[in-house]
């Protein structure tokens, strides 16, 4: 019987530019796609951009370009898309973000990157420094926080979008390693094997990809 697991975009699906990482590692499960942001018109999406101190989040369009939303506008239309993912009897669902969730309510296993990448690393980090990629510059400030409360001490965050020129993402993890970073998380399910393979290339020093990280995790619950 073929498994089958729901992955849930804050963006829109299908994530055409995530599941070439994702489905060789999770071969014969059948994915599932939804997305946060699936019906709504760029009026609307104008609507939840992030005002003062809401909690951010970068995610793709169907169309290829990117958005910033508050995270709170998003959330009853994820559980809407967990609720409807369930009834259809999946095996689990995978959370496309490596964002910070509240706890939705599903009666199957759940996996959050965000999650799976804070327990990894805390397997490996010991009391190297770690430098962190975030998609947008109003980021850094809420990543340095969330990886300092789950115990790594030392943490340099830069920003560079995935969504816009490798380049840049490749320059920022440059520099993050020449200010001291001995590890480097690519924190965004935007950020490709690609550019992980070009960053280590270029650093020379271990590169862990959220997106990979979650599909391991998936795979070796259910494929």
């Amino acid at each position: 019987m073929v498994r089958k697991i729901g992955a849930i975009t804050v963006g829109q699906s299908p994530r055409v530019d995530v599941m070439p990482d994702l489905e060789p590692l999770l071969q014969g499960v059948e994915i599932i796609q939804r997305g946060a942001l699936d019906g709504m018109t760029r009026e609307d999406l104008q609507a939840i951009e992030p005002k003062n101190n809401e909690y951010v989040l970068v995610t793709r369009l169907r169309d290829g370009s990117s958005v910033r939303l508050a995270e709170k506008h998003i959330l009853p239309r994820i559980q809407k898309h967990i609720d409807e993912l369930c009834a259809q009897d999946v095996d689990g669902i995978l959370m496309l973000c490596t964002g910070e969730f509240p706890k939705f309510s599903c009666l199957k296993p759940l996996l959050y990157p965000q999650v799976l990448l804070q327990h990894f690393m805390a397997g490996v980090i010991g009391d190297q420094v770690l430098g962190i990629l975030s998609p947008d510059q109003s980021q850094i400030l809420q990543s340095k926080k969330r990886w300092h409360e789950n115990g790594v001490k030392d943490v340099l965050v830069a920003a560079a979008s995935p969504y816009e020129t490798v380049d840049q993402v490749i320059a920022k993890a440059v520099q993050l390693k020449a200010d001291g970073a001995q590890l480097l998380v690519l924190d965004c399910i935007g950020y490709t094997q690609a550019m992980k393979d070009a960053i280590r290339e270029k650093t020379g020093i271990p590169v862990i990809l959220g997106r990979t990280v979650a599909a391991r995790a998936a795979a070796e619950l259910f494929a």
